[in-house]
């Protein structure tokens, strides 16, 4: 097959040390009038206080936003845009975790074009440039910084839904390290797991031909040679340093390594996109109430087992950016296990629920759970092997017992 590949990301990204010092600078080349959105947490701490007073001292006007909630319920989004009242922002900056980036993304959009956000789910929907977005991320994780997506909850759905267009990619990414260092242990561990997740989903995703519709009809196109740079990078970095940022958040070269692995993992999947761990995660998470993080680390090993059947190839590759490489041992089968073994060690080391069973989830709710996976057909069809109902199925019920083995089937 000849070489194809689709990136689509900001215009600038600020990845270091410090680097939060240069937002002031940025937003002076974006415009003069910033709404700024955050949460509660982190709109209380110094480190907010001192950026929020290098913007007004470049000159630019703010509003303070600080009331974005965990997964973005719909209806605060226009609450955050009834909140801005006259002030008419030029643009809009977005400090936080996850959810705060996509507020940002989403108020950005509903300033732009007005409406409700239903009109805009699902892909390309969008119709035209939204106010610029800075993105600023205090967590490791989600890549929402780099990727055309934001995710909501629609409290008139059961699933999380996602409004995806390359206009909702931010104008400039600010990456630095040193907003990480608070983050608890148990949030390091979701947020990597979250990010290897994507690498590793990205990476083994279904490879299309090099259609030249093909990204002007779909978002999420597959694995491509550039998105697979990505993938491998933030593959080698999660893998040396996820679990020591988890026992120290003070290690800071850890930190950089992981927020760095979350950067590139976001600008893997923001065009290949994810895949099945992703499609159980979301109706796994709507019933169980726990992080989007934590749901898809508990399938991967799972959905890899499931896919390793016709990507042994790739899931070996994974292991040797994994740091996998036994002497002598160059069979691709045996590379894949131990690609599988090695991430469900990690995980394990960093407090990642091993079975859906163990994350709450009703047994009378698995074949709910697997006819509402199968329904996502955006990260289904991503997956290198197809599904069937009674395949699906089979993963959830394996996932929720507890049998990789069954997985495979």
């Amino acid at each position: 097959m000849s070489l194809f590949a689709v990136l689509r990301l900001p215009r600038e990204i600020l990845f270091g040390i410090g680097q939060r010092h240069a937002l002031a600078s940025v937003a002076g080349r974006t415009g003069q009038r910033a709404l700024v959105c955050t949460d509660g947490r982190f709109a209380a701490t110094p480190v907010f206080a001192e950026m929020i007073a290098a913007l007004e001292a470049a000159g630019i006007a703010v509003l303070v936003y600080d009331q974005t909630l965990p997964d973005v319920p719909r209806d605060t989004v226009a609450g955050c845009v009834e909140a801005t009242g006259g002030f008419a922002p030029d643009m809009v900056i977005g400090i936080g975790g996850g959810s705060c980036l996509d507020m940002a993304k989403c108020a950005s959009l509903l300033l732009a074009h007005g409406g409700g956000l239903g009109d805009y789910y699902g892909e390309f929907k969008v119709p035209g440039p939204v106010l610029p977005v800075i993105a600023v991320p205090t967590t490791a994780g989600t890549g929402s910084e780099v990727t055309p997506v934001a995710v909501v909850s629609d409290p008139d759905r059961t699933l999380k839904v996602g409004i995806s267009s390359p206009y909702l990619i931010a104008a400039a990414a600010i990456c630095d390290p040193e907003l990480t260092l608070s983050c608890p242990a148990g949030l390091t561990a979701t947020a990597g797991a979250d990010a290897l997740t994507h690498a590793i989903e990205a990476f083994t995703a279904m490879r299309r031909p090099g259609d030249p519709q093909l990204a002007q009809q779909h978002v999420f196109v597959g694995k491509s040679d550039l998105s697979d740079q990505f993938a491998l990078h933030a593959i080698r970095l999660l893998s040396r340093s996820l679990e020591k940022a988890f026992v120290d958040g003070s290690d800071i070269d850890a930190r950089t390594d992981v927020m760095m692995g979350a950067l590139a993992a976001g600008c893997a999947f923001g065009t290949a996109g994810t895949a099945a761990a992703h499609a159980v995660q979301y109706p796994v998470g709507a019933v169980t109430h726990t992080a989007h993080g934590l749901g898809v680390a508990t399938m991967l090993p799972y959905v890899m087992t499931y896919n390793r059947r016709v990507a042994a190839g790739e899931i070996a590759v994974v292991g040797r950016a994994l740091g996998l490489d036994p002497a002598g041992v160059e069979d691709e089968e045996m590379l894949a296990d131990a690609a599988i073994g090695e991430v469900r060690r990690l995980f394990a080391a960093i407090g990642i629920s091993p079975t859906l069973a163990r994350l709450g989830l009703p047994e009378d709710r698995l074949d709910w759970t697997a006819e509402q996976a199968l329904g996502i057909g955006r990260l289904i069809k991503n997956n290198p092997r197809c599904f069937d109902s009674a395949a699906m199925r089979s993963l959830v019920r394996a996932a929720y017992d507890g049998d990789l083995a069954a997985s495979a089937l």
